[in-house]
């Protein structure tokens, strides 16, 4: 199972949920910023890549929504860990 953590900056809340996610056995994660100037900026070969989306807020949903619509079509995304 693919995981992907989606914060603004990709610098506190998404790195430390791919920290303690990718500690369990068949669970890969990966994090990323909805910024520009994020640490690891989101992309679509990231949407692509994961099975389940986490944001960490409604804007980061809103964002995330509108710009990969296409590419989230079949995944789960998941609004305020």
């Amino acid at each position: 199972m693919n995981l992907l953590f989606v914060c603004s900056q990709n610098r506190l809340r998404s790195p430390t949920a791919e920290t303690v996610f990718s500690a369990y056995d068949g669970i890969a994660a990966w994090s990323a910023g909805t910024n520009h100037d994020a640490e690891t900026p989101l992309s679509g070969d990231l949407i692509e890549w994961a099975d389940i989306v986490f944001v960490m807020e409604k804007t980061h949903r809103n964002k995330v929504s509108k710009k990969y619509r296409e590419l989230l079509a079949g995944k789960r995304l998941i609004p305020n860990l």
